[in-house]
């Protein structure tokens, strides 16, 4: 925040002096007041850079970096990390299907349907809230980019009306063998669902992210936009025709992505990203009618996940109250959808009667241990949608514990961004690549082995363990705007590529703060802009 200027500033105004040798010393007193006058003014030009101790724009682009590290398939010829080669070129072959391309989660080389979704629709929603702020820093491009590699996938992956291919891979297999994706030797077999073997959720979450994703592109690429909405409103019906989780489906999924809250949220989310895409009132419809079977206004649950989208399903709904457009018979249920976004809001403020969020001696929101960063990251996103939906309306937030300003919940989500780039006890950057000092030991596969490009010889499943994995030297490929799993409930990190729970980044931790990255950069814009007019002196 920037420093007021103090109007009780003591004066600095010469003293009165009688006589000739006075009036000379009055004139250089003058003299040296001016100048020190215009040193403060400097000086107060300068404070608002100063206090902005982080830079949001460049955290932003490294943030967007990421994705193309992650790519999986036929690199493009504009591909900016460089280390990267081509990877998985035959998914799907097994199966008769062209599974070619989409985001290999983290550090290994599945690509898993239900968390690459939820990827897409965060980078989506970023951008339809922050896409003035992200195409002022100059990375609109990239932004669409990043989506659009994961909606291309998803279209290849919808090969029939009641038909979604939800994997590529297998954990086991893949977590045996530590090679780069180049070199895969690891099974690439498929698994789908359909209507004998359902998955509600993972339908939901990917009609879901075309949805959100159509909006994106409606104005630079409409037919593209009406492509994916055409999919996202098949994918939602299927989902609610044939309801079941998918990893009773996909049964190898659930070691890794188990659908631990069901299917309800996934349908509730996907529906609202439908209204809002199209407007269409039979999709608010369904959020009415469902919002108690689906636990949409029942559950008050104080995390944001690839798993649990309640709250953003809660906070989306409370949204459509800002515009007083909607259907007065759907008010009350909005009405509901909004009490528990905002038990979910207060819980991260620390302002509910007992139920809130943990924090860490440092301050960082704490959820549980093993990659504790994507419950930062999504909860600093949907404070700064939520602190701009309070401002819209006009209203502060009332928790049980007091009044809460809009203001508030930016700060909030202010000190989480500024926790993962180095505001914290450990005086480390949690964003690799951002800072002096961050992660060098990212538990990734292509990051700690030799760059492809670099030397193409072959290394075998175990070889990378041996030779690379168990190496004490940082890795040879820096995974810039990776956000690592970060540290433990007293702030600890250990920089070891075999501490999996801490130095694993996934796409879906990351994917939140390109919004909330905007959002900051567009703040101190403001301040920086305010500061400038206020410092005006005239002599």
């Amino acid at each position: 925040m920037p420093l007021k200027i103090d109007d009780s500033f003591p004066s600095l105004a010469p003293p009165v002096v009688v006589g000739m040798e006075g009036e000379f010393a009055s004139r250089n007193i003058k003299a040296l007041s001016s100048t020190l006058l215009l040193i403060l003014a400097f000086v107060w030009i300068l404070l608002p850079v100063a206090a902005a101790k982080f830079d949001y724009k460049n955290a932003l682009s490294k943030s967007l970096l990421y994705f193309e590290a992650q790519r999986s398939g036929r690199l493009p010829y504009n591909q900016r990390v460089t280390w990267r080669g081509h990877s998985g070129l035959t998914d799907g072959l097994q199966q008769g299907v062209d599974l070619v391309g989409g985001y290999y989660d983290a550090g290994d080389h599945i690509k898993f349907g239900l968390p690459m979704a939820f990827t897409v629709t965060m980078l989506s929603w970023s951008t339809i809230e922050y896409g003035d702020q992200i195409a002022a820093a100059g990375e609109y491009h990239h932004a669409l980019e990043a989506i659009k590699w994961g909606t291309d996938y998803f279209i290849k992956a919808h090969t029939q009306p009641n038909v979604l291919w939800a994997e590529v891979g297998d954990g086991d297999t893949d977590h045996y063998c530590w090679q780069r994706p180049e070199d895969m030797t690891t099974s690439r077999q498929a698994y789908k669902v359909d209507t004998k073997n359902p998955g509600s959720d993972l339908a939901g979450e990917t009609a879901a992210a075309m949805a959100a994703a159509s909006i994106v592109f409606k104005k630079s690429n409409p037919h593209y936009s009406h492509l994916l909405l055409h999919h996202a409103r098949q994918l939602f019906e299927f989902g609610d025709k044939y309801r079941g989780k998918y990893d009773r489906s996909v049964r190898v999924v659930k070691s890794y992505y188990p659908s631990v809250s069901g299917y309800g949220d996934e349908l509730l989310w996907a529906a609202l990203w439908l209204h809002r895409a199209t407007g269409r009132d039979e999709y608010l419809e369904y959020v009415a009618e469902k919002a108690d079977s689906f636990g949409g206004t029942g559950w008050a649950i104080a995390e944001f996940s690839w798993d649990v989208k309640y709250a953003g399903v809660q906070i989306l709904a409370a949204q459509l109250l800002a515009g007083g457009e909607m259907p007065e018979k759907h008010n009350h249920i909005l009405e509901q959808y909004r009490s528990k976004a905002e038990y979910y809001i207060c819980a991260c403020l620390n302002k509910n009667n007992g139920s809130n969020v943990e924090r860490t001696p440092g301050g960082m929101l704490y959820i549980r241990q093993w990659n504790n960063m994507q419950y930062v990251s999504s909860a600093a996103f949907l404070l700064a949608v939520y602190s701009d939906y309070l401002t819209a309306v006009r209203r502060g937030l009332h928790c049980p514990d007091g009044v809460v300003t809009s203001g508030e919940l930016l700060a909030l989500a202010k000190s989480q961004a500024d926790y993962i780039l180095g505001s914290n006890p450990m005086d480390i950057s949690y964003l690799v690549g951002y800072g002096p000092r961050y992660s060098r030991h990212v538990h990734h596969r292509g990051a700690s082995t030799v760059s492809y490009k670099e030397s193409k010889g072959f290394i075998g499943c175990t070889q990378g363990y041996d030779d690379w994995y168990h190496r004490r030297q940082a890795n040879p490929n820096a995974l810039v705007g990776a956000l690592v799993g970060g540290p433990d409930c007293q702030d600890n990190f250990r920089d070891d590529r075999g501490n999996y729970m801490q130095t694993e980044a996934c796409t879906y931790n990351t994917a939140p703060m390109v919004g909330v990255f905007a959002r900051l950069h567009r703040l101190e814009s403001q301040h920086i802009q305010q500061w400038s007019s206020r410092t005006s002196f005239s002599y």
